[in-house]
């Protein structure tokens, strides 16, 4: 068994890991004021807001990922800005992956949450205001207690999305070992050199975690269900 793992690299298993951890915590807290503002708002640019934060799931990662490279780019302004006044570029290195996977990711943290905010009580929510509560309050001590599974969800499945995440990464990040040579830009590198017996084994790596994560999930929401049945 040790044979077929020799010569395998766990770094860019652990790029992968560490991009979806940042990923999942930057989009956390970005997309828990959008997704309260979506569940709360009847404004008439809420269709407009959620055609947005949706758009990177029916977009081709290629189309998205030319985009995010020219604006990071120092074509761009925002990518002369950077370049010009903090010497810092944003392609191809490993801080282009994390603001490529936050736009990439988005919806996958926004839609749980916005989906489980809208699912509260208002009773709830009025009764926190009438006790003083302020909307920051209402959000941390009664919405989000009471959002458990939506919130697992989109942690979890955005992380395990960040992990997938290959056209987008791979057009913004490249390829450099060490810094964003991730696990699916691993695997696309094997298949073309035809080495299929290591690409067997990252892809397998990579079906066990997602299969894992999943998994995980169902089983939460599950006893979630079961304990809020029982009340």
């Amino acid at each position: 068994m040790s044979e077929v793992f020799m010569g395998i690299e766990l770094e860019p298993f652990l790029i992968s890991f560490k991009l979806a951890g940042l990923t999942t915590l930057i989009l956390f807290v970005i997309a828990l004021p959008l997704a309260w503002y979506l569940s709360q708002t009847r404004s008439k640019i809420k269709p407009f807001l959620e055609a947005v934060t949706a758009l990177p799931i029916v977009l081709p990662p290629s189309v998205l990922g030319f985009y995010i490279l020219w604006a990071l780019s120092h074509n761009s302004p925002v990518g002369a800005f950077f370049e010009e006044t903090f010497g810092v570029k944003l392609v191809f290195n490993f801080t282009g992956l994390v603001i490529a996977s936050c736009f990439y990711s988005l919806p996958f943290m926004v839609q749980p949450m916005q989906s489980g905010f809208e699912s509260l009580n208002k009773n709830m929510l009025d009764a926190s205001y009438i006790c003083g509560q302020g909307t920051w309050m209402t959000i941390l001590k009664v919405a989000l207690p009471n959002i458990k599974p939506a919130l697992m969800t989109a942690i979890i499945v955005t992380f395990a999305h960040t992990v997938g995440e290959f056209g987008v990464v791979l057009m913004v990040g490249g390829s450099i070992p060490g810094e964003t040579k991730v696990a699916s830009v691993a695997i696309y590198e094997m298949v073309e050199i035809m080495d299929y017996k290591a690409a067997h084994i990252y892809s397998a790596i990579m079906v066990i975690l997602s299969f894992l994560v999943l998994l995980g999930v169902y089983v939460f929401n599950r006893k979630q269900n079961k304990k809020l049945g029982g009340f």
